[in-house]
């Protein structure tokens, strides 16, 4: 399986930004589509994608592609798929199936023929907790079989353990901070840093750092793995020197806390600092102008909107009035509470589904 169909899946509105990340990492043939990037390669690339992509929410594997127009075909196509080649017989799976627009109408039932057929023909326990998940998608009686190769999320990088209300997750922070511009050659402050993800992620990618280098991932679990090989992989992501610091504030105690344990944990403590200080006592450090990234309270999740607004305008003031030649991005669903900081963001900010809200990012162009 050396040329296999690839898809890294990220929220709605930043398929270009993945691609982006995808191509500069140098994954052949990427293409945007719906919903993520499809990419080809052979199991290192999987591995490789899941190391070193920052955006990408799960990176997915097709492994089995054919029509069906009743169960019983779906039965006797999905035994001839070849999962000894992908699966364990001593590895637990799942199936999770979908169906839209096909005789096959059933979800459940699609799902414990393929669970069944996996099952007889390998030998693998299925477990509905099982760690290794098996994807299912029926669509005008195309069957596509895919394989998710990362478990867990990848916005959980395995070394933020700390995390306050509403957390913003980490590959969205990277695909903001890519959006904004962010190449690892600036210093980067957030004014209100919560559990330090934007200062986090800045760190990390001026170090040099892969996203995915303290967690485990579910491939580790297919017939495909190769310990030896991953290992070498994960020792040539070397970091890099870098002079650059990073700094969060917030003046709540616990996010600065769980801020500067997330930072020990990732290796960057010694690139980053947390202070407890009120949006009024931000200063610009001193040297060369950089980012301010920051995702304040919108009121939809937390805080009074109303009283949100003198929030807004005291950072708008503050960054106006003291941060002459950087550059500001600003995380909200609301475009009241964005206008009223008076910063003159560049028309149509890139809008985002995430959650259930509508999330845009307003950029400045240097104070």
């Amino acid at each position: 399986m050396s040329d296999m169909m690839l898809f890294f899946t990220c929220p709605p509105g930043l398929e270009p930004v993945l691609l982006a990340e995808a191509r500069a990492l140098g994954f052949a043939e990427a293409e945007a589509q719906p919903g993520g990037v499809a990419a080809r390669g052979d199991w290192a690339t999987v591995w490789r994608a899941n190391l070193w992509l920052r955006g990408a929410g799960q990176v997915l594997v097709r492994v089995a592609e054919f029509r069906a127009a009743h169960l019983a075909q779906l039965d006797k196509r999905a035994r001839k798929v070849d999962w000894a080649s992908v699966l364990r017989p001593d590895a637990p799976f799942r199936v999770e199936a979908t169906c839209r627009r096909s005789r096959i109408y059933h979800d459940r039932a699609a799902r414990e023929r393929v669970e069944r057929a996996i099952a007889e023909t390998l030998g693998a326990p299925h477990d509905p907790e099982g760690g290794l998940r098996v994807m299912v998608r029926i669509e005008d009686d195309l069957v596509t079989v895919s394989l998710d190769a990362s478990g867990e999320p990848l916005h959980r990088r395995g070394h933020k353990e700390a995390v306050g209300k509403a957390p913003l997750r980490e590959t969205l922070a990277a695909s903001f901070l890519r959006v904004a511009g962010y190449d690892g050659t600036q210093p980067v402050i957030d004014p209100m840093c919560g559990s330090g993800t934007f200062v986090l992620e800045a760190a990390e990618i001026a170090a040099g750092l892969a996203p995915g280098r303290t967690r485990r991932f579910a491939f580790e679990d297919l017939a495909s793995f190769d310990a030896g090989a991953w290992e070498a992989m994960k020792a040539q992501a070397t970091p890099r020197e870098t002079d650059l610091r990073f700094a969060g504030f917030d003046r709540d105690d616990g996010a600065i806390r769980m801020a500067t344990a997330n930072a020990a944990r990732a290796g960057v403590d010694g690139l980053c600092s947390f202070t407890r200080q009120p949006i009024a006592a931000l200063e610009r450090p001193a040297g060369a102008p950089g980012l301010v990234m920051v995702n304040p309270p919108y009121g939809a999740r937390i805080g009074n909107r109303k009283l949100l607004f003198a929030l807004y305008g005291t950072l708008g003031q503050v960054l106006r009035e003291r941060f002459r030649g950087w550059r500001v991005g600003l995380v909200t669903s609301d475009p009241g509470l964005a206008k009223s900081t008076e910063l003159r963001f560049r028309p149509d900010p890139v809008k985002v589904s995430h959650g259930g809200l509508t999330v845009r990012l307003y950029l400045t162009d240097p104070l």
